[in-house]
């Protein structure tokens, strides 16, 4: 059976293994072993900032005796991202009361929707009107 003996040196860490003696006189091992430097962390706590939301704004569609409800659907559902069912309810609603609520958006994304779908109702020739209210 073998004996070992193991010594260790934390200088420059000097690690040495020595087996039996009598069968390996000279076998010896140098191990450098690199410190372990720990990196420096620094904590940035981030402070909440207050970002001001834009105002919301209801979007309001009247009613016609010009435009064909078949072109409002579609106003609506390119314009204002609406489902066809959703569309058409919303449209059927304004022609029974007058007017009928759209969606509620910010401000300067409801006036650029509205923009948007005046001017192609224009372009078609129809007075098709939205407008916005306060939320």
């Amino acid at each position: 059976m073998q004996s070992l003996k193991l010594s260790v040196n934390c200088g420059e860490c000097l690690l040495s293994i020595h087996p039996n003696a009598e069968q390996f006189p000279y076998l010896s091992m140098k191990v450098a072993i690199a410190p372990v430097i720990a990196p420096e962390i620094e904590i940035i706590e981030e402070q909440e900032e207050e970002i001001e939301l834009e105002p919301l704004y209801r979007v309001i569609i009247h009613n016609d005796n010009i435009t064909p409800m078949e072109f409002v659907v579609q106003i609506l559902k390119t314009c204002f991202y609406l489902s066809n069912p959703k569309a058409a309810d919303i449209m059927l609603t304004a022609h029974v009361y007058g007017s009928a609520y759209v969606q509620t958006l910010a401000k300067a994304e409801a006036e650029r929707r509205i923009s948007k779908a005046h001017a192609q109702s224009g372009n078609a020739g129809y007075p098709l009107q939205f407008s916005t209210e306060p939320e």
